[in-house]
């Protein structure tokens, strides 16, 4: 299944956005980012969120996004600290720097960071 992923996996980047304290979003199937010229490693991160989203059927990715953050925002009270105790992030900060983290990660690969 990966293999199919990594052939489809579309990726349409907008540089240059103005955000003030994120440096990039994904919302299938663009990537967002504030950089005029990201580096690999926010590009990687960016994909990784990609193939969580393909994984998910898309519209699911975002409900458990967000009900991961309310329940983790719930337990801190901390914006940054819900949103990188999110699996999803976990697993893409953790995998950020290995630019060829897709090439072998496996389906569901974010469910051992939860």
């Amino acid at each position: 299944m990966n293999k199919i992923l990594l052939i489809f996996d579309p990726m349409i980047i907008i540089k240059g956005i103005p955000f003030s304290r994120i440096n990039g979003i994904t919302l299938f199937p663009f990537i967002i980012v504030r950089p005029r010229n990201p580096d690999k490693v926010l590009i990687n991160h960016e994909w990784i969120h990609i193939r969580q989203q393909l994984e998910l059927l898309v519209i699911p990715f975002y409900i458990w996004y967000v009900a991961e953050w309310v329940y983790h925002y719930l337990r801190c009270g901390e914006w940054w600290t819900a949103y990188r105790r999110i699996g999803f992030e976990k697993e893409a900060y953790a995998n950020q720097e290995d630019l060829n983290y897709l090439k072998t990660r496996k389906a569901w690969a974010f469910l051992k960071y939860r």
